[in-house]
């Protein structure tokens, strides 16, 4: 009943006249990975060099919208799903205002992710997978949660008892145990330049 009772309202700005505006196309960047893999550290570094080149962009944590937005969800898998699933959507809305969005979440789950890429067009979603093994997460724990998981106060944890689904295609591969975060950032950032959305 509610969906019979409303429709899309058409506005006069296209994404293209905002993207023209900006200078630069508009897409997102999607960071998946374990916890403590890298992908906020490499996000907020991105976020930083584009600002620097006079990029328009804004940046999506995991952290930072269950602070918000999704600040009633849960670690549940239901609960997992509808935060991509929320996220998707406002990044589709930053794509559509003509900004370079980063989003890093750890986005466990494949259909999760494949959810996410259907909102965009093929060239306007790019998923960078921050590969860094169980162990090396481990011992970096920048949050302590590792430790927390070691003595029973979490449970459903991506990596140790709730599964990550490896990317079997993504359009970037960053190894952070052999990569710095500086060589991480050029390879996005050429990418985006062999692309032609800078």
């Amino acid at each position: 009943m509610k969906k019979k009772n409303i429709s899309w309202h058409e506005g006069k700005v296209e994404k293209e006249n905002r993207q023209l505006l900006h200078n630069h196309k508009s897409v997102l960047v999607w960071f998946t990975g374990l916890s403590g893999s890298g992908k906020s550290t490499i996000s907020v570094e991105l976020e930083k060099a584009l600002y620097e080149m006079g990029i328009h962009t804004y940046r999506l944590d995991g952290d930072n919208i269950r602070h918000g937005l999704n600040r009633d969800l849960t670690f549940s898998e239901e609960d997992r799903n509808e935060n991509i699933r929320r996220i998707g959507e406002v990044a589709k809305l930053f794509v559509d205002a003509g900004v370079i969005t980063l989003a890093a979440f750890i986005s466990p789950f494949k259909k999760d992710r494949r959810f996410v890429r259907s909102l965009f067009s093929e060239a306007e979603f790019i998923e960078v997978y921050v590969k860094a093994s169980i162990e090396e997460c481990s011992k970096r724990d920048p949050k302590g949660l590792y430790n927390k998981v070691q003595m029973g106060e979490i449970n459903n944890f991506t990596g140790i008892d709730s599964p990550y689904e490896i990317p079997e295609s993504p359009e970037l591969l960053i190894n952070t145990e052999i990569q710095t975060i500086e060589e991480s950032v050029k390879q996005i950032v050429h990418y985006l330049q062999n692309k032609r959305l800078l």
